[in-house]
């Protein structure tokens, strides 16, 4: 595997800058989190199963969707071995932060809210001991009981203080579009521990959650893939049109494994409805755009190919790609974007802001500690 290397004109110098990682899938194992779960749930378990929703659709690549290669050693899921991690992805592609995305978000579509906070909790707690103590490149996220907005805030209050814990995420699968303000509670602890609130794709139309689309269930994992958009959709128009950044104009949000160049359009649209029709919604002050530019961030896996580099520039300004566009990879993922070659060449502050600064400001994270610098 190759670093990123940026030539240096003029010079026989090659600068291997290292870059934020925002969407590492770190194996959350139930069988792990078992011993921090309360004895009666342990016990229940050992009963009945985990009694969890799990996914309708196949995936890509091994193991439910792992890259073939990112076994490690040991023969275990992979993403659930450190020194792995660390050998096939964190040293050789000079990471310099990774933010883990967890790997299991099921809690969130059970209707058994107390059970669905003790098993983030256990999630958290094994995350921060198993992880991120481990390694000080490494960030966690905050998992949340999201169906129960009283019980998530606690979840916040608990580990949001933790300066590694440098994010609260949900399942973009949810009873309510997030802008309702059956969540503001929620958005009011992010904001108090200055947390991003991230919405990863997954548990669409699973347990509690409605359909994977305004149509309904598809049948393949290909048709459900190609509707992620459309529920990232939903939640962003829900954000802007409830207010949420008028009654909470320091939020940032997180879309992830969505996409990114189908926002472009839709921002458009957005924006003409809202002129048209904003006397009905008088306390959304700005134009959805400006919004969106402001308070929400994008991830760049999976990065949508376009026919050619000049209309890949204008996609990259129409979404305000140099302040809204994170770079993630997905790793392990069978869809792994490589920062190596997922996108085409970009303009040195460009690449500065989507592999580091857009990162490194929503999470308050450290500038970058040196350039590795290799003479050839």
């Amino acid at each position: 595997m190759e670093g990123i290397e940026v030539k240096q004109t003029g010079t026989k110098n090659k600068v291997k800058r290292s870059f934020i990682d925002s969407d590492i899938h770190n194996y959350t194992s139930l069988d792990e989190i078992k011993k921090y779960l309360p004895r009666v749930y342990r016990d229940q378990i050992d009963l009945w199963g985990w009694r969890l929703p799990g996914s309708l659709y196949l995936n890509g690549g091994i193991k439910g969707g792992q890259r073939a290669d990112s076994i490690p050693p040991s023969g275990g899921f992979p993403g659930s071995d450190l020194d792995f991690i660390r050998k096939q992805y964190l040293d050789p592609f000079n990471v310099e932060y990774g933010i883990l995305t967890g790997s299991d978000y099921s809690c969130q579509a059970t209707p058994d809210v107390d059970y669905a906070a003790a098993i983030s909790t256990a999630i958290n707690e094994y995350t921060l001991e198993q992880w991120v103590e481990k390694d000080n490149r490494l960030k966690g996220s905050i998992l949340i009981p999201k169906q129960d907005p009283e019980l998530a805030v606690k979840e916040i209050h608990r580990f949001g203080s933790h300066n590694d814990m440098v994010q609260v995420i949900v399942a973009s699968g949810a009873e309510k579009p997030y802008g309702n303000r059956f969540y503001h509670p929620i958005y009011e602890a992010c904001v108090e521990h200055n947390l991003p609130f991230t919405i990863h794709v997954l548990m669409e139309g699973v347990g509690v959650n409605p359909p994977t689309t305004g149509a309904g269930w598809v049948s393949y994992y290909p048709e459900y893939r190609a509707t992620r958009p459309q529920v990232m959709a939903a939640h962003l128009a829900s954000f802007i049109y409830e207010g949420v950044f008028e009654k909470f104009p320091t939020l940032q949000v997180v879309l992830q494994e969505a996409g990114a160049f189908w926002v472009a359009p839709y921002l458009w649209k957005m924006d003409e409805d809202w002129k048209a029709l904003r006397f009905q919604t008088p306390w959304v002050k700005k134009r959805p755009s400006e919004y969106f530019r402001s308070n929400i961030k994008v991830s760049s896996q999976p990065l949508e190919p376009t026919p050619n580099q000049e209309m890949f520039n204008q996609m990259m300004k129409a979404i305000y790609a140099e302040d809204t566009l994170l770079y993630c990879s997905d790793y392990p993922h069978w869809d792994f974007d490589s920062p190596s070659n997922t996108f085409p060449k970009l303009e040195d502050s460009l690449w500065e802001r989507i592999f580091y600064q857009n990162a490194a400001d929503l999470y308050k994270l450290p500038a970058r500690k040196d350039f590795k610098e290799e003479i050839h």
